[in-house]
């Protein structure tokens, strides 16, 4: 199963979504993340967050929804609507939700302050990956309906 996390600059929600998902996820499963206006650049502040998250930051890159190199399943869109941003709609045959995060690309304040948004975001995702990780899988990839709820209950979380 793949599944999409995608949000508007795919330089820190959705790379920390991506990363955390397949540090996490068990075998047969795969994270991608895309931007609709992709910055082209991964955040440092992501992957240092990352990196001392003990998790691999090898090979992640800020790229476009139009271009993927896989069809998801499952898409889930990061940004936050308490931001005022517009998420892109994916077309498509796919199972989609809406987990918002504030953009810690636009924090301000002291450095501690701005890493503190990063790690704010990276916590909320990564709460909301280990509980989608802790449903019955199996189970629920044959039930669209049943599994959209879940997800859109976790995005709530």
């Amino acid at each position: 199963m793949n599944i999409l996390f995608l949000c508007t600059g795919n330089s820190c929600r959705s790379i920390l979504a991506e990363a955390t998902f397949n540090h996490l996820a068990p075998a047969g499963w795969r994270a991608i993340s895309a931007g609709s206006k992709p910055t082209g650049q991964v955040h440092p502040r992501s992957l240092a967050l990352l990196a001392r998250e003990g998790i691999a930051t090898a090979g992640y890159a800020s790229k476009s929804w139009e271009n993927l190199p896989l069809t998801p399943d499952i898409v889930i869109t990061v940004c936050g609507s308490a931001a005022g941003e517009t998420c892109p709609a994916y077309l498509g045959q796919v199972v989609r939700s809406h987990w918002g995060v504030e953009d810690p690309a636009h924090a301000v304040g002291t450095d501690a302050e701005i890493d503190a948004a990063f790690m704010t975001a990276y916590r909320i995702l990564r709460r909301r990956i280990e509980a989608f990780l802790a449903l019955p899988l199996a189970e629920l990839i044959g039930e669209r309906a049943r599994l959209q709820a879940e997800l859109d209950r976790i995005g709530t979380l």
